[in-house]
């Protein structure tokens, strides 16, 4: 779900937006972004929590740390559409409209997600993985050979090169390894960005009661690649990348 992000925070009316619930929670006591009062603007059997957006919005540790406070009350009461931080709404009016004319998509997803935290596994190159490359690999033993006996240095280049291109190339390997083994314990899995260095980023959905086995799994793979790959895992987290877009008009 996208909400209006047109208005800019100095509107009188403008709404800081944190997430979507299904009606009847209670709204969170934790205060939110600029230190307002978060309230629960509610439409169709929806819940918008929301607080008045500050004159100024600037991702600030505190503010950050607040809109997350406020994310985790919502998250503990029950299935929840989490907003990243800086979401805005022109006001009241434009958002619980959106509620109403979005409200079938809106609750296919809550049920998308009921029972289900975000778990983002990252897995980093590890640069040391040179002598078992050498080993294994016959071009790269036989190019270290060669700078061994004959160095200098655009050998030393050559080399270099070839062996980071080797550390890289095991490292995807060993990711591919890792999100296969992993994707089949959650319901959604969804890929981020990745680079020659941080060569795996995924977004995991699970069942809340999935979550230690996926974890075991997870420092199961950082046993078996930590040679090559260094793993890492963040959550549980709001199910922030399992938000979708909201659906096109009809006919379109």
């Amino acid at each position: 779900m996208t909400v209006p992000a047109t208005a800019t925070p100095e509107a009188v009316d403008t709404l800081y937006v944190y997430g979507i619930t299904p009606a009847g929670v209670r709204a969170p006591r934790s205060p939110g972004v600029g230190g307002a009062p978060v309230r629960l603007l509610t439409e169709s059997g929806l819940s918008a929590a929301v607080s008045e957006a500050p004159a100024r919005l600037r991702p600030r540790r505190r503010d950050v740390t607040a809109h997350q406070a406020v994310l985790d009350e919502l998250a503990a009461q029950g299935p929840l559409l989490p907003m990243r931080f800086a979401v805005l709404s022109p006001g009241p009016d434009a958002l619980t409209a959106q509620l109403r004319t979005e409200a079938e998509h809106l609750f296919r997803q809550l049920d998308g997600v009921r029972g289900c935290v975000e778990l983002n596994v990252k897995g980093v190159t590890v640069p040391g993985y040179f002598a078992e490359l050498v080993r294994r690999d016959e071009k790269l033993r036989a190019l270290a050979l060669r700078t061994r006996r004959r160095p200098d240095y655009e050998a030393n280049v050559r080399l270099g090169e070839a062996l980071a291109r080797g550390v890289r190339r095991e490292a995807r390997r060993a990711a591919e390894e890792v999100l296969g083994r992993l994707s089949p314990l959650a319901v959604r899995t969804v890929l981020g960005p990745a680079d020659d260095e941080q060569v795996l980023s995924a977004s995991f959905l699970l069942r809340s009661a999935d979550e230690r086995r996926f974890r075991r799994a997870v420092e199961a793979g950082a046993r078996a690649w930590g040679d090559r790959l260094a793993l890492s895992v963040t959550g549980p987290l709001p199910c922030y990348s399992f938000v979708e877009p909201r659906p096109a008009p009809a006919g379109r």
